[in-house]
């Protein structure tokens, strides 16, 4: 028994049965002399709901996520570029990729006996977009081990530093007897002034795409209210015929029942005339 599989097993469970195994793991370490071991079961930290879903998420779905976080390489690698072009393609497919993993990840815990709701839902995106960010983040979800929710503030920051450092160490002029302090923070500016624009031009690419996926949600939602009216007026459609149906059975019902009347009136004369004829007929014998 190592930490790995204990990690692995402890965070496989239901929140709930998560300390009473771990407990459990921790006295097997210590009465094997292994009290260094004990030690490190006993600081793992039981995962809150959101995070349980998402390492059931990446223990039941291992290939789309391992899908998302090389889509969150290839941002990175976009940022490090300055590559407008590849940034929104990447963030528009970004957006869509982490609602269908975190409707999946709902039906998941569904299956498991939890029902998820839209709050912890929406955690679970936000976890998944800090994956795509933060390469920490994005280990302990391919390992299945998050804690509890995480959260980033844009992709700007995280990836773009290293191009400004790296611009301003090519540019940086040798020193120099001639070298003033002016010149010598020129550089400095300029990869300040450029990383602002890339993070400006990150945050545009990545509002531009949550617009974009806003208007085909709405565009979705709004094809299936047509669709459900479309039904309606088709079933109010069939209820009107159903009622026009229902009074000509009616008015065949109530002609039917006088019908039926007037045979048992009939039906009772002719019996009186017949006994009438069969009296008539003894009399004269």
């Amino acid at each position: 028994m190592d930490l790995d599989d204990v990690a692995d097993e402890l965070y496989a469970l239901d929140p709930g049965e998560f300390v009473e195994k771990r407990t459990a793991r921790a006295a097997e370490a210590r009465e094997g002399g292994d009290r260094a071991l004990a030690g490190a079961i006993t600081a793992l930290r039981r995962p809150t709901t959101v995070g349980w879903v998402v390492n059931l998420l990446a223990r039941e779905s291992p290939d789309e996520v391992a899908a998302l976080l090389r889509l969150g390489e290839d941002l990175r690698d976009a940022q490090r570029q300055l590559s407008g072009e590849d940034l929104r393609q990447l963030s528009s497919q970004r957006q869509q990729v982490v609602r269908a993993l975190a409707r999946r990840a709902g039906r998941l815990a569904a299956e498991h006996g939890r029902k998820v709701g839209e709050g912890s839902l929406r955690e679970v995106g936000q976890t998944l977009h800090a994956a795509l960010a933060d390469p920490e983040v994005a280990d302990r979800v391919r390992a299945g081990r998050v804690v509890t929710a995480a959260s980033y503030s844009g992709f700007g920051p995280a990836g773009l530093s290293v191009v400004a450092e790296q611009e301003s160490a090519a540019t940086k002029p040798e020193p120099g007897p001639e070298t003033t302090e002016p010149a010598a923070a020129a550089p400095d500016l300029l990869g300040g002034a450029r990383t602002e624009l890339a993070e400006a031009t990150a945050d545009l690419e990545q509002a531009t795409a949550a617009a974009e996926g806003a208007r085909v949600e709405l565009e979705r939602a709004s094809e299936v209210t047509a669709e459900i009216d479309v039904r309606i007026a088709a079933l109010r459609g069939e209820l009107e015929r159903a009622e026009q149906e229902r009074q000509f059975a009616r008015s065949a019902e109530t002609a039917a029942a006088q019908a039926a009347e007037r045979s048992e009136s009939d039906l009772l004369g002719a019996r009186r005339r017949l006994e009438e004829a069969e009296r008539r007929l003894g009399e004269l014998g």
